[in-house]
């Protein structure tokens, strides 16, 4: 069974910050938009494979004027009570060049 992200939104999981992505979806292309916190808009597109697994691109640009680009894979989990978790393993480019993982959780 695959999973639909249509309608989904998401949050880091832990974080204060209010930064929440709405996700949408048309067939394995899935596309988000963030706001919140320290950012001002924030993009992410890609594609859902076989696993649900997404695969994006992503753009932001923090309050701070910096605007920031990367790549992120997203690996969901589902839990007993049918909410996702996302294991989010990230890199960003260019000035602000880093990697990591974070977890994002649905936010039902």
């Amino acid at each position: 069974m695959s999973i639909d992200y249509n309608g989904r939104r998401f949050r880091r999981m832990g974080a204060a910050d209010g930064v929440v992505a709405s996700y949408r979806q048309d067939g394995d292309l899935v596309w988000a938009e963030f706001t919140g916190g320290h950012v001002l808009r924030g993009t992410l597109t890609g594609l859902r494979d076989e696993q649900d697994a997404l695969d994006f691109a992503y753009t932001m640009v923090l309050a701070s004027g910096e605007v920031i680009s990367g790549h992120c894979v997203n690996t969901p989990q589902v839990r007993d009570d049918g909410l996702i978790v996302l294991r989010e393993q990230w890199e960003r480019y260019g000035a602000h060049a880093a990697s990591g993982v974070d977890y994002l959780e649905e936010v039902g």
